[in-house]
């Protein structure tokens, strides 16, 4: 799953404009280039949640008395690398731009 993070590392965190035709160019048609690419972004997003749930089990402390909750530095530094990662759509955009992403679509019998 580090290779999400590989990935991200490069992309600018936030939106910005897109060519059109950049997103078209392989199927002719935008709805199904938004539908693969949104597809796409839900398996990063439950990725990335896995990913960092797991990491943040490492600091968890069961016990059964409540108690004050102590900080973590590295748990919050975790938090905040999380944080600063593009959003899973843009991740899952550039990788359909440069065709990185393998799809196929289904054509409905009886047309």
């Amino acid at each position: 799953m580090s290779d999400i993070k590989a990935k991200a590392q490069g992309l600018e965190p936030s939106a910005g404009p897109r060519n059109v035709t950049e997103l078209v160019k392989d199927n002719g048609n935008i709805y199904e280039s938004l539908a693969i690419i949104s597809k796409r972004a839900r398996q990063l997003n439950t990725e990335l949640k896995y990913e960092l749930h797991h990491k943040l089990e490492e600091f968890a402390v069961s016990s059964d008395t409540i108690e004050e909750i102590n900080e973590n530095k590295e748990q919050i530094e975790i938090s905040k690398f999380y944080e600063k990662l593009p959003n899973p759509a843009l991740m899952a955009t550039e990788e359909f731009v440069r065709g990185e992403l393998a799809f196929r679509l289904v054509e409905k019998k009886g047309k």
